[in-house]
Formats: C-alpha cells, sequence, structure tokens
C-alpha cells in the first residue's frame, strides 16, 4: 500500500491533543483556535485512514491506531528538538539569547552580579532569567541553563555542582536568639506545605520544639520580608539573609543544614558559544 501524505504540521496539533485530552486545552497549548484543532486532527485522520482517537464526554482517548502513530510522532519530535539544539549548538557568534531558569532569591542576590558583568563582555547576548516555581525542560529548549539544589539524573544534561550554601536562622533587628528549653512559643515561617520535607524546615521545628508556624511560602525572598518585618523568625541561605535590610543572624547552638546547588544544560548545547561563555564564568565566579 502506498503511504498515506502527511502535513507534518498536523503532528504537533496530533501531539497537543493527545497530551492534553481535550480539543481546548490542546488549542491553548498551541495557541490556535478550537475549530482550527478540530480540523487538522480531521485532515490527518483522512490522511491516514484511521480514527485515531475516541471521542467522550470526558475527552479524546487514543485508539490502538493513534498510539502507534504517538510513537512514532514522538520520535520525529525528539529528533527535530535535537536538530534544532545542535544547529544553535554549531553557531559561532556571541549574540542571541540565552534563557536560564532559578529560585527567586538566588537570581536576585547570587546570578544577577555575575549576569551584569557577562553583559558587559558581551552585550550581543540577551539573558532570560525565569524564576518562577516552574520546571523547565532542557530537553524540549524550555530553557538552556537551569540552576537548582537538586541533582539532574537524565542523560542529555551535562551537570556540575555549582556550590554549596550555608543556611542560618534570622531575625527581625532586635530579636533575642532563642534556646530550645527557654520555654517560648516562637512564631516561625516556614516553606509551603508543597516543600515541607525540606531538610531546614524539618530542622527547625526539631532545633526549637517550641515553634509554631506563623507563615508559609514557597519563595525565600518572601520569607526573608516577612521575618525582617517581625512576622518570625526564619531558616535562610546565608547571602539572602546578608543581603536583606533588617535581619539579624541568631545563635540557637546549632546550625542548620547547608545545600548544594547544581547547574545543568543539554549536551548537545555544549559547543554553543555564547552558552560557554556564561557557564564558564559562572562557574569562574561562584565555585
Amino acid at each position: 500500500m502506498p503511504v498515506p501524505p502527511l502535513d507534518w504540521n498536523d503532528l504537533p496539533v496530533f501531539l497537543a491533543i493527545a497530551r492534553g485530552g481535550t480539543l481546548g486545552r490542546a488549542a491553548r497549548r498551541l495557541g490556535q483556535s478550537q475549530p482550527t484543532m478540530g480540523r487538522r486532527l480531521r485532515a490527518l485522520e483522512e490522511a491516514t485512514g484511521f480514527v485515531l482517537f475516541q471521542r467522550g464526554t470526558d475527552g479524546f482517548v487514543l485508539t490502538d491506531d493513534g498510539e502507534v502513530l504517538l510513537r512514532h510522532a514522538e520520535r520525529m519530535e525528539a529528533e527535530a528538538q535535537a536538530l534544532a539544539r545542535a544547529l544553535a549548538g554549531s553557531e559561532a557568534g556571541l549574540d542571541g539569547m540565552l534563557r536560564l531558569t532559578c529560585s527567586d532569591w538566588f537570581g536576585r542576590v547570587v546570578l544577577a552580579p555575575v549576569l551584569a558583568e557577562f553583559h558587559r563582555l558581551h552585550p550581543g547576548v540577551v539573558v532570560e532569567t525565569l524564576t518562577d516555581a516552574r520546571v523547565y525542560s532542557l530537553a524540549r529548549r524550555e530553557a538552556d541553563v537551569v540552576f537548582r539544589i537538586t541533582g539532574f539524573d537524565e542523560p542529555e544534561v551535562i551537570a556540575r555542582r555549582l556550590l554549596t550554601i550555608p543556611y542560618a536562622v534570622y531575625g527581625r533587628v532586635g530579636t533575642a536568639a532563642p534556646r530550645p528549653d527557654d520555654g517560648n512559643t516562637w512564631p516561625v515561617i516556614v516553606m509551603d506545605t508543597a516543600f515541607s520535607s525540606m531538610p531546614d524546615v524539618a530542622w527547625l521545628m526539631r532545633t526549637l520544639p517550641g515553634a509554631r508556624i506563623a507563615a508559609r511560602s514557597n519563595s525565600r525572598d518572601m520569607q526573608a520580608q516577612l521575618c525582617a518585618l517581625g512576622a518570625g523568625l526564619a531558616v535562610l541561605p546565608k547571602p539572602l539573609g546578608e543581603a536583606t535590610p533588617g535581619l539579624v543572624e541568631l545563635d540557637v547552638g546549632a546550625e542548620p543544614p547547608m545545600r548544594d546547588t547544581w547547574l545543568g544544560y543539554h549536551r548537545d548545547m555544549r559547543r554553543q558559544p555564547r552558552l560557554r561563555a556564561l557557564v564558564d564564568l559562572v562557574i569562574e565566579r561562584l565555585s
């Protein structure tokens, strides 16, 4: 049988529907209208001669033929992304854009001075810094460089431990250092419940058994500001505590656990001059 003619542009539509489960979610993912998604899917099914999804009240479910196409479409997507990374990695000029992601406080306190120096050295490169809580994919080029406190286990990622950051207990200026046996109920500011397993949270509650949680936030910057305004004590990275006006480090008789910061980028990007220049400067200044 002859191979059915396929419009390659319909494959991203197919993948978006398979991953989103509805035309609406797929349309939002690709920035297109829902009728367009439906029309492109019908065209793909007509071209292949197969029904690719079962339509139901709960959304779209892949048929057996759709599962077959999904496996091939995902391999094609991966190859296209690898090609884009390889072409980007061979660029010769120090211009263009780099996208990096990190936590809010780390970007503001630790990376900003390095990025300012990088801009002075390479003004043609625009560095976009993303500091939200989303996990960005290096494989899909959602980010070029990732800084995070957990290591990387993806085989396609080149990673290294960048630095180890000490933590300390902080309070508003004028706050007396608490003691585990002083009988006081100390208000504390900790990570939100999604990050309640962080080692500094457990350490703080263990070190100050009388502590009561006064506030939670997934932002270290927010924790530092609440602490400086007197809302409670907080365990903070020392670079952030030292950079926040109104805070004083408190001696509680023990030190919080330190945390490593890791740097990672996709191996296909290792020859890209602008990425290499940024990574080298970061390592030189922070390691």
